[in-house]
C-alpha cells in the first residue's frame, strides 16, 4: 500500500528576513504487518531523506536532515511525529548538529511525539555540538498511550573539541517532558551557563565537555536486563575521566555519560541498545546506515 505524503517545501523566515523557521511533522501508520509513512508536511529546511527497511517491513527507519548544515541564532526547528497503533519507527540524523554563535538570538529545538497503543519510537539523532557564544533552548514533549514504547537519547558537546575550542560563553536550556496517559512519568529540566561553579564542579560537569541522556520508557526494567546493562562500561581508552550509570525507575529506564568524548558516549549507548531492545522491541539492535558513512 503506497502512502499518502502531503509535501510543503515554503521557506520560511521571520519579520527580519533573517532567521529560519522550519518545520516538519510526520505521521506513520501500520496495516498487515508493515509501518509506513501515512503523511508528510514540511515548512522549510527541515526535511525526511528517506524511509528504509533494513529490518523488514514492521519497522521503518528515516533520516531527518537539515539541509543548511547547521543552526544559527534565532532559527527555530520544529519536529513533530505520531505513530498510529502498532507502528514501529526509528528516527535519526545524518551527522553531528551545529549550533552558531547566537549574536544575541536563541536558537531551538522543539520535539512533539505523540504514540498510540502498542507503537514504538525510537529517536536516536547523531550529537548536537554547541559552538562558542550559542544560545539554545532543547524542548522535547513525549505523549505516550497505555502501551507505547519510546527510546531516546541526546548527546550535547560544549564546544568544538576538534578544533580546540571551549564554551565560554552561551546558554543551553533542556526541557524532556514523557507523559502516558495524560500522567506526567518522565520531566527533566537542565540549564548550563559556563560558569566556573557549574562546568568545573564534580555536582556539574567537571570539567567536560560532553553530557548525554539516553531514555526509555517501556515499563519496568526486568532485573536480568538491569544487572546486564550496569555491567556495561564506555570504552575508557575513548575517555578516561568518564562519569557514567544507569537507573530504572517504575516507568523509565535512564543512562548517563558525562565525559568528553561524543563517540565514546554514543558507544555506550549503542552497547545498552543492544541489550535494552529485544525486551521493549523484540528485535535486537539493527544500526541505521546513516551510521556507517
Amino acid at each position: 500500500m503506497q502512502a499518502a505524503c502531503k509535501s510543503e517545501v515554503m521557506p520560511v523566515t521571520d519579520s527580519s528576513g533573517r532567521h529560519w523557521h522550519a518545520r516538519l511533522d510526520l505521521n506513520f501508520a501500520e496495516r498487515g504487518g508493515r509501518t509506513w509513512l501515512a503523511q508528510r508536511q514540511h515548512v522549510g529546511p527541515l526535511v525526511l531523506q528517506k524511509t528504509l527497511y533494513p529490518e523488514g517491513q514492521s519497522i521503518c527507519h528515516g533520516v531527518i536532515v537539515h539541509p543548511p548544515g547547521g543552526v544559527a541564532g534565532g532559527d527555530v526547528l520544529t519536529l513533530a511525529v505520531s505513530l498510529s497503533q502498532q507502528s514501529k519507527v526509528l528516527l535519526t540524523t545524518p551527522g553531528a548538529g551545529k549550533w552558531y554563535k547566537a549574536n544575541g538570538h536563541e536558537a531551538s529545538q522543539h520535539l512533539i511525539f505523540n504514540l498510540q497503543d502498542h507503537a514504538c519510537f525510537e529517536w536516536l539523532p547523531q550529537e548536537n555540538i554547541m559552538f562558542d557564544g550559542s544560545q539554545v533552548r532543547f524542548t522535547a514533549d513525549i505523549n505516550l498511550s497505555r502501551n507505547a514504547r519510546y527510546a531516546g537519547w541526546e548527546i550535547l558537546c560544549f564546544g568544538r573539541q576538534a578544533q580546540g575550542e571551549c564554551w565560554n560563553t552561551g546558554t543551553m536550556h533542556q526541557n524532556v517532558s514523557i507523559r502516558r496517559e495524560n500522567k506526567r512519568i518522565w520531566l527533566e529540566r537542565t540549564a548550563i551557563v559556563p560558569e566556573p561553579a557549574l562546568m568545573q564542579s564534580i555536582v556539574g560537569l567537571g570539567e567536560n565537555a560532553v553530557s548525554a541522556s539516553f531514555v526509555i520508557a517501556a515499563g519496568a526494567v526486568p532485573p536480568e536486563v538491569l544487572a546486564r546493562c550496569r555491567e556495561i562500561q564506555p570504552k575508557l581508552a575513548l575517555d578516561m575521566l568518564a562519569r557514567y550509570g544507569v537507573t530504572a525507575l517504575p516507568e523509565i529506564f535512564s543512562a548517563r555519560y558525562i565525559g568528553q568524548s561524543a563517540q565514546c558516549a554514543r558507544e555506550y549507548f549503542e552497547a545498552l541498545w543492544q541489550i535494552l531492545r529485544p525486551w521493549y522491541l523484540g528485535h535486537e539492535s539493527t544500526r541505521p546506515r546513516i551510521w556507517n558513512t
